[in-house]
């Protein structure tokens, strides 16, 4: 088999929306002829563990990991919090709003760790790499960010080796995230930022993304570079693992319960409707007697306080993080997925990874978002659900009582398989028998 070294910082135990991608990348990726080599932090800051991943891995796959320093120890002991303390992705807050200290935290980390916190790690994954790399005789190698020091180590190794075919592969946005702009950064740090995103841009041989506006946003920065390649960006979305869906019948909830599984942000909250639901308890008796929240995974305390001053703390059903078995379960459980939008200036190419096991389970999806971004378009596209503008209350309202109903929309099944794990590891595949071909 063709061998291909994978660089991820998400990987098993490590639990989360981050080791998804990869993980099952790497599960299929022998039946197309490739043999992964998996190369990722041995003792990682992890925000949540699921030792049930490990189940998912394949025999006989080489896991390197070597250790990583990462400056998670002084800043839990510079905003008070305990060295086992999670460190919670995207400004989440669970207890308290953030003080000073953590603003503090949050500048320091913007300005001085660039990329992020595991640059520490990329010159000693370099020389590391290098040996496995000559040993192995490896000619192909795939970094998957964020974290983006994942793909400063595939750079460091392209300019060590020039005949290395390397594909970035795009989880999130760089500069465009959407809490870029949290972060406080310096001119300094921002154009640092920019100039280490458009370095990986230019000399990475294919550039991956999870969807078409990120493609087009790379597309567009290389152009303005005056280097334009079109040619060299690729979209390979998210999926489903179709092995992971529970096979037997699965007791539907009794209450009509709405469900939002996975971390839900401050930027998330979904004001408008929180204010619907809030309208159709006091409005309709059977709707009250019916409705339940589900919340699985972490909630902002923004989010906790809006629905306790609302009076509908009480038809909340707070579930702490799941394993990823225990979560597909619930998904398919549930009456209706709720898929929340940030509401943020990139918000059009916005497409979570949890969308497509959302899709996959059967369960109708409600979301809040732009109706004429990629998730509306893909939404329509597979007939999985309806989707409703940020301020749109008449017809989220519409939306939520058709539901509750027992209306649903015609869902496309040819459609949905074409983003299953497995179909998207065969273009993946293809790409890298592409990229082998250009070295003969």
């Amino acid at each position: 088999m063709k061998k291909v070294l994978i660089l991820t910082y998400y990987w098993p135990p490590s639990g989360g929306a981050g080791v998804q991608r990869w993980l099952k990348f790497v599960k299929y990726l022998r039946d197309f002829g490739w043999e992964p080599i998996v190369y990722t932090a041995n003792n990682g800051e992890m925000p949540v563990v699921d030792e049930s991943l490990l189940n998912e891995v394949p025999a006989g796959i080489q896991v390197i990991k070597t250790d990583i320093w990462e400056p998670y120890h002084v800043y839990k002991r510079f905003i008070g919090r305990k060295k086992d303390d999670k460190i919670n992705a995207s400004f989440l807050s669970e207890n308290k709003k953030a003080g000073l200290t953590e603003k503090i935290s949050v500048w320091i980390r913007g300005n001085f760790f660039i990329p992020d916190a595991r640059k520490f790690w990329i010159k000693p994954s370099i020389q590391h790499l290098k040996s496995l790399i000559q040993k192995e005789d490896i000619r192909f190698v795939i970094s998957s960010g964020p974290p983006h020091s994942m793909h400063l180590i595939a750079l460091g190794l392209k300019k060590e080796f020039h005949k290395l075919k390397w594909i970035a592969d795009f989880r999130d946005p760089w500069t465009n995230i959407d809490f870029y702009e949290k972060l406080m950064l310096s001119h300094f740090a921002d154009k640092k930022h920019h100039r280490l995103e458009l370095e990986v841009l230019k000399k990475a041989d294919l550039v991956l993304s999870i969807g078409q506006t990120m493609n087009d946003e790379f597309v567009e920065m290389l152009n303005n570079s005056g280097l334009p390649n079109e040619s060299k960006f690729k979209v390979i979305s998210n999926g489903y693992d179709e092995s992971d869906l529970v096979k037997h019948a699965v007791q539907k909830d009794e209450k009509f319960s709405l469900a939002h599984i996975g971390t839900l942000v401050k930027d998330r909250n979904p004001h408008l409707l929180w204010k619907v639901l809030k309208k159709l308890v006091d409005s309709n008796a059977q709707f009250k007697m019916q409705l339940e929240i589900k919340l699985v995974g972490k909630v902002d305390i923004a989010v906790k306080e809006e629905l306790k001053a609302l009076g509908l703390e009480a038809y909340v059903n707070k579930i702490d993080y799941l394993d990823h078995d225990k979560v597909i379960e619930e998904q398919q459980k549930s009456r209706v997925l709720l898929l929340l939008v940030n509401n943020t200036k990139n918000a059009k190419g916005i497409l979570t990874g949890k969308f497509f096991e959302y899709m996959a389970s059967g369960t109708p999806i409600l979301a809040i978002g732009p109706v004429d971004g990629e998730l509306a378009a893909l939404m329509q596209q597979t007939g999985s659900g309806l989707i409703t503008g940020f301020d749109d209350e008449a017809g989220l309202e519409k939306n939520i009582m058709a539901y509750f109903e027992g209306k649903s929309t015609l869902r496309k099944e040819q459609e949905i398989a074409k983003y299953s794990r497995r179909n998207l590891t065969r273009n993946l595949a293809e790409l890298l028998n592409l990229l082998n071909g250009e070295l003969h």
